[in-house]
């Protein structure tokens, strides 16, 4: 079907996405020549809110920024505030604290997984229809969502906006025996784990790669996730690390027309951070579980270097991550020894800190500047969402532009395949969309003359 004048589409919401955001696309002669990811969600202004507030207090106020990772919020506040302060904190809570992130891996990779991305692969437009038909693998699914909010439950003491966690450590830290019942659960998420990392890898993948940079935190010897050092892997294979400090200076962020959300570039690079970033960079250091659930999947054994770069194919990473997680969580737990003290104290000093942790979505950076008083007097969050729009962008005119030299994509297939791309990356857009307008613009081809 060929389209002649200028044609605009809006729909009612894009499904299976968090947030509120629109999409436009340009079309000349045919050829896709302007994709844009509008976020037009009003600013919520925390950066500015958080100035004048005492030091202790950005862990609670940040994780309002989102219901679906709070701990990612909270752990980046909590690295960042202590880093300005000079304090580092018990091993044993550092552990607690990965074993809390681990419970979010769980939860938010399994909602994503189960409800917001297989519909796509399956042919459905919602995890409801999907569960009509499907309802064992929607179950499971669930089960395995409820054991990751059972750990944030506990550790947290709520699943949302978890309000045990504080600067240093927890308000309380939990007994051995607390920890026996989660840890059966967690046993018994272990077999619907590695049963999701099945299912998912019968999916059909369609082809697409994605040629942004990489960047996730790398830590010596473990899989990193509450902390570690940002590297980035390009596609040429070339790779290179740089403080967390200096990531105001590397990934520089610039106001866009069309967004409400700040754009970043990567040392005036795109780049891509998330699940296929953290299995590029740091898939070696998975356990060998999860390394044998990649290979299961038809990711490769990341031990020798497997790279995926096919965004469709980013629920399989999730899934093996999950299965990690889970894994985790129960070597956490079976090497538990309470903290002798829940927390470290953590006096105001005058200075600037900087976090950063890996949220299930990638890399979420926080800066935080005090005065001698513990008065934040500036701070800056990065999310990951807002550093990948570019990639998120450049993907949808690839895909477009493929569709339309294929068959002429009427705006219906564009709608579907635009929002299919958009969920690839599972964008939480209220940290950086449940609404979608399609603005198609169309112009006419050139007709020849009759008089030529």
């Amino acid at each position: 079907m060929t389209h002649r004048g200028s044609r605009v589409l809006h729909i009612g919401s894009l499904s299976r996405v968090e947030g509120e955001g629109s999409l436009h696309l340009r079309l000349d002669d045919g050829e896709i020549i302007e994709a844009r990811l509008d976020i037009y969600e009003p600013p919520r202004f925390f950066e500015a809110f958080l100035r004048g507030r005492g030091h202790t207090e950005p862990p609670d106020i940040t994780s309002r920024v989102c219901g679906i990772c709070p701990v990612a919020y909270q752990m980046s506040a909590c690295a960042a505030i202590e880093d300005a302060c000079g304090i580092t904190v018990d091993p044993g809570v550092a552990q607690l604290r990965r074993l809390l992130y681990c419970g979010e891996w769980i939860e938010s990779q399994t909602l994503h997984v189960y409800l917001l991305h297989a519909p796509d692969f399956l042919g459905y437009d919602s995890a409801i229809e999907l569960a009509r038909t499907q309802r064992a693998h929607v179950e499971r699914g669930l089960r395995l969502k409820r054991a990751g909010n059972a750990v944030m439950e506990l550790l947290g003491g709520r699943a949302i906006h978890p309000v045990n966690v504080r600067i240093g450590g927890f308000y309380r830290v939990p007994s051995t025996a607390e920890l026996l019942p989660l840890a059966q659960q967690l046993r018994q998420a272990q077999d619907d784990a590695w049963e999701t990392v099945r299912w998912v890898a019968g999916f059909d993948f369609p082809e697409a790669e994605t040629d942004a940079d990489f960047l996730a935190l790398a830590e010596p010897g473990t899989y990193a996730i509450e902390s570690g050092t940002p590297t980035v892997l390009r596609p040429d294979g070339t790779s290179y690390a740089f403080p967390v400090d200096d990531f105001p200076v590397r990934v520089r962020e610039v106001q866009v027309p069309h967004s409400t959300a700040l754009h970043s570039r990567l040392d005036g690079r795109r780049h891509l951070t998330g699940s296929l970033a953290r299995f590029a960079i740091s898939g070696r250091r998975l356990s060998h579980t999860a390394r044998q659930a990649a290979r299961e999947a038809g990711l490769g054994d990341p031990a020798d270097g497997a790279v995926c770069r096919n965004p469709y194919r980013s629920i399989l990473v999730r899934a093996v991550e999950v299965v990690y997680a889970v894994e985790e969580a129960l070597r956490i737990i079976e090497s538990y020894v309470p903290p002798p003290r829940p927390y470290t104290d953590v006096p105001p000093v005058a200075g600037t800190g900087h976090g950063a942790t890996e949220a299930p979505r990638g890399l979420l950076y926080h800066r935080y500047v005090l005065d001698a008083e513990g008065t934040v007097t500036d701070a800056q969050l990065v999310p990951p969402t807002a550093q990948n729009q570019g990639a998120i962008e450049d993907d949808l005119v690839r895909a477009a532009r493929s569709a339309v030299a294929q068959h002429d994509a009427d705006d219906a297939v564009l709608t579907a395949l635009c929002e299919r791309v958009i969920r690839n990356h599972d964008p939480c857009i209220s940290c950086s969309t449940h609404f979608l307008d399609l603005t198609v613009e169309r112009r006419p081809k050139a007709r020849e003359s009759r008089h030529a």
